[in-house]
C-alpha cells in the first residue's frame, strides 16, 4: 500500500504541476491548444467531407500526411544518437540529456500515428488490423510490421521515461534490470522503426522510384542528420528559458553526429541521382519530374532544389572551423531540418506517383485544410513535448522529489 500511495501521490504532484508556471509557459501552451484545436477542426471538416478537402487524388494517393508521417519517424528514430554514447560509451554529459530525446521520440511517435489517423480518411479502418475484429496479416503485410514497431517503440520510451522519472522522484538508483534491457532494445528497434517504413515504400515494385535498396539507408542517414538537429535546437530552447544545465558537451557531440550523417546523406542522394539521370531508362521520368520538370509539370522542382540549397548550405557550415559557434549551428541546423523536410516529404512521397503506371502526369498539392489538419498535428506534438518537458525538469533537477513540496520553475 505504501509503494500504491507514493505513486499515486507522484501522479498527483505532476498533475498540478502540469498547470502551474509563468506568463510564457501559459502563452505558449494556449497558442499550441488553439492551432492543435484549428486542425481538429479542419479535420471534422474532412471526416464529414471526405478526402475531397485535401489535394490527394486517385493517382496520388498519399500527400502531405504520409510526406510528415515519413519526416518524423526519422526524428523518432534519431533519440538513439543520445542512447548510445550516454549507455553504450558511457559519456557522462549525455546522461543529463537523453531523457529529453526520449521523450521527443514519445512526442513524435504519437504525432506519426496521428498523422496515420487523417490520412485513413475512416479510423475506423484501424478495427482490420485490430485482432479479433480484423487481421494484421503478421509477417506478411509490411503494413502490419510498421504497427508492430511504431507501438511498440512507443511502448519501450514511455517505459524507459517514467521509470526514471519515477526513481528520481523518489531518490532512488534505478533498478538496471528494470530499464537496462529495455534501452538496448529501444537501441535495436529505433533503427527498425525506420527501416520498416523505407521497406514499405521499397516493397512497392510498380513505383520504380521508390524500388531502390538504397532508400532504407539514405532514411538513416537523414533521420541521423535531422532528429539530433532539431535536438540541438532544443536543448538550447531548454537550458534558456528553464535554467536547467546543459553543457556545450552534448551540442558539440550531436553536432559531429549531425555532420557525418548529413555527408553521408549528401554522397547517398549523389549515388541515386547518378543512377537515375546516367542511365535514362524510363523508370528515371519520376526523376526527371521531381528535379527538372516534365513539359510544363513543374509544381516540385523549386520544392526539391530548395531542399538540396538548404542541405548544402547546412554541410558547408557543419564541416567548416566556424561550426562550434553557436549562431552558426542553429542556422545550419534550421536549414538541414527544413531541407531534409522537403527532401523526404514533397522530394520522396509525390514523384513515387508521378506518373502513374498508365503515365498520366497528376500533380499534387496540398488544400488550405490539409495544411491546417498538419500544423494541428505537429502543433498538439509540440504540446505534448513540452508539457512533459514542463514535469520532467523540475524532477531530474531535484525541485520536486517524494520528500519536498513542488518547487515550480518561473518559465
Amino acid at each position: 500500500m505504501g509503494h500504491t500511495r507514493q505513486y499515486l501521490q507522484f501522479l498527483g504532484r505532476i498533475w498540478f504541476l502540469s498547470w502551474e508556471g509563468s506568463w510564457r509557459f501559459y502563452a505558449w501552451m494556449g497558442l499550441l491548444s488553439v492551432i492543435s484545436l484549428i486542425g481538429v477542426n479542419a479535420w471534422a471538416h474532412q471526416l464529414v467531407n471526405g478526402l475531397q478537402t485535401t489535394g490527394m487524388t486517385n493517382q496520388v494517393s498519399w500527400g502531405a500526411y504520409i510526406a510528415n508521417f515519413t519526416f518524423l519517424v526519422g526524428v523518432a528514430a534519431a533519440a538513439v544518437m543520445l542512447v548510445i554514447p550516454a549507455y553504450i560509451y558511457r559519456i557522462e554529459s549525455m546522461h543529463k540529456v537523453v531523457l529529453f530525446g526520449e521523450l521527443m521520440a514519445i512526442a513524435v511517435i504519437v504525432m506519426c500515428l496521428l498523422f496515420v489517423t487523417v490520412d485513413l480518411g475512416r479510423p475506423d479502418r484501424f478495427l482490420h488490423l485490430i485482432p479479433p475484429l480484423g487481421r494484421m496479416n503478421w509477417p506478411i503485410s509490411m503494413l502490419s510490421w510498421d504497427v508492430i514497431v511504431l507501438n511498440g517503440y512507443l511502448l519501450l520510451n514511455i517505459h524507459i521515461c517514467g521509470y526514471l522519472l519515477y526513481m528520481k522522484y523518489l531518490d532512488k538508483t534505478p533498478t538496471k534490470l528494470f530499464y537496462i534491457p529495455f534501452v538496448f532494445i529501444a537501441i535495436f528497434w529505433a533503427i527498425s522503426i525506420h527501416t520498416v517504413t523505407a521497406f514499405l515504400y521499397v516493397g512497392l515494385a510498380g513505383r520504380p522510384f521508390w524500388n531502390h535498396p538504397i532508400v532504407a539507408p539514405r532514411f538513416l542517414a537523414s533521420a541521423f542528420a535531422a532528429g539530433p538537429a532539431l535536438l540541438i535546437l532544443t536543448f538550447q530552447m531548454i537550458r534558456r528559458w528553464t535554467g536547467y544545465y546543459i553543457g556545450n558537451e552534448p551540442l558539440q557531440l550531436l553536432r559531429r553526429i549531425v555532420t557525418i550523417s548529413l555527408l553521408i546523406n549528401v554522397f547517398l542522394l549523389g549515388c541515386e541521382l547518378f543512377v537515375e539521370f546516367y542511365s535514362g531508362t524510363y523508370h528515371s521520368i519520376s526523376a526527371k519530374y521531381l528535379w527538372l520538370g516534365h513539359h510544363g509539370h513543374d509544381r516540385l522542382v523549386p520544392w526539391i532544389w530548395t531542399a538540396l540549397f538548404l542541405n548544402l548550405l547546412a554541410l558547408g557550415i557543419l564541416i567548416s572551423p566556424f561550426a562550434a559557434r553557436i549562431w552558426l549551428l542553429d542556422i545550419a541546423c534550421v536549414s538541414l531540418i527544413v531541407g531534409i523536410w522537403i527532401e523526404k516529404g514533397m522530394g520522396l512521397i509525390i514523384p513515387g506517383f508521378v506518373p502513374t503506371p498508365l503515365g498520366q502526369f497528376v500533380e499534387y498539392q496540398p488544400t488550405w485544410n490539409e495544411t491546417w489538419t498538419c500544423l494541428g498535428i505537429w502543433a498538439f506534438g509540440a504540446l505534448i513535448y513540452s508539457w512533459m518537458l514542463h514535469v520532467a525538469i523540475p524532477i531530474m533537477s531535484g525541485e520536486l522529489n517524494a520528500k519536498t513540496q513542488p518547487i515550480l520553475s518561473n518559465d
